[in-house]
């Protein structure tokens, strides 16, 4: 069984899924997810289209249908009984969920572990509770889980697999419809829709200031999959050329980007695997920021700066995420050949740092040896 339940886990859950099957054709899946899971062979209990939210007071809208799905989980566990349970990221349901399944005696494999190290770190005890094994996929991350008691293996970052060969920029540009001579900005506005909703336009109205210095710049919103149109309206207001809505093509977009202005959080890890020079913005309501900015733990929250161990790429988090200042911080890339090709470097250190690929390879083996090792103990049992 594999719980995941927003985008990008359902990203690496089907992956995962993928390598099972090669590794066990006769494998069975089920569980929570979405599309890409589902079209990965798992049979779903539920999907999470409408729970992936950000913050505290947001999360709490969608709570009564969040139990509901919780339940008819462990329903499903009780009657199925499988080998072995997989929790992918998205903790506050995950870890209620594994906790419920360690009590029915299956093991539980936590993969993509939420990031106790930087918000409400209390959670590693829990953590060292219900799970058997952590599967991580950040270097540092291991040290960190295996100090606290918590058996970990970490088998590095899975979009090394998932970043296809580049092509050649003026093929993906004429794709694109865009020109080949101008500077091309990209903006990633977040997966979910109420991260949009707080970020997109404020990077519409940085890119506003951008064009102003740097008349000819164009701008390409790839868009997450499942997110409505009525979210992008406000790129056809953009003066000048309006900015283009790609669907997906994110890995495309980024590969022949001059800047990314993008939402802290996995785009920022693809980012930094094609090189892209890039700015980190986030923006929660005011009063989840305000109830859980005593919990983080950390000074610093884009993944390239947390990898590197130093700030290699600018980052504005709420109040500073203003637009004169992200379009003060994206002039100073577009404009300084120097700067640009500085950041360049510090990000393939980034890249390297995480690893190699197979990290889905990796990852389904450990979570196959779990199973095993339950079915062998059932056997024991009976």
């Amino acid at each position: 069984m594999i719980s995941c339940g927003e985008p990008s886990g359902d990203l690496y859950a089907a992956a995962l899924a993928s390598e099972l099957r090669l590794q066990e054709p006769g494998v069975t899946i089920t569980g929570f997810g979405g599309d890409r899971l589902r079209r990965a062979g798992a049979s779903l209990t539920a999907d999470f289209s409408g729970l992936s939210v950000t913050g505290l007071v947001e999360a709490a809208r969608v709570l009564p249908r969040t139990y509901g799905i919780y339940r008819r989980l462990v329903a499903r566990a009780r009657e199925e009984r499988p080998d072995v349970f997989v929790a992918i990221d998205f903790p506050d349901f995950n870890f209620r969920l594994a906790g419920a399944l360690r009590k029915l005696g299956i093991p539980v494999v936590y993969y993509i572990s939420p990031q106790l190290w930087a918000w409400r770190p209390g959670r590693m005890k829990t953590m060292r509770i219900i799970a058997d094994k952590v599967l991580v996929i950040f270097p540092f991350e291991e040290a960190l889980y295996s100090e606290a008691g918590v058996p970990v293996e970490w088998v590095g970052h899975p979009l090394l697999d998932m970043i296809p060969p580049p092509r050649p920029r003026t093929d993906v540009l004429c794709d694109l419809g865009l020109r080949a001579g101008s500077p091309l900005v990209a903006l990633l506005p977040g997966s979910r829709r109420n991260e949009v909703s707080a970020i997109l336009p404020g990077l519409l109205d940085a890119a506003r200031i951008i064009r102003a210095q740097i008349p000819a710049a164009q701008f390409v919103v790839p868009r997450a999959p499942h997110l409505p149109d009525d979210l992008f309206t406000g790129l056809a207001a953009l003066t000048g050329p309006p900015a283009v809505l790609v669907d997906g093509r994110a890995d495309d977009v980024l590969s022949v980007a001059d800047l990314a202005l993008v939402a802290s959080g996995t785009a920022t890890v693809q980012a930094a695997l094609h090189e892209c020079p890039m700015v980190v913005v986030y923006r929660l309501s005011p009063l989840t920021y305000r109830l859980g900015r005593p919990f983080v733990r950390v000074s610093t929250f884009a993944m390239a700066n947390l990898v590197a161990g130093r700030q290699v790429v600018p980052e504005l988090i709420q109040d500073d995420f203003t637009p004169p200042r992200l379009a003060a911080e994206a002039l100073k890339m577009l404009e300084d050949p120097g700067v640009a090709a500085q950041v360049r470097r510090d990000l393939g250190e980034v890249r390297a740092r995480l690893g190699e690929p197979g990290a889905s390879r990796r990852a389904a083996r450990a979570v196959l040896e779990s199973a095993r090792r339950s079915r062998v103990n059932t056997v024991g049992v009976d």
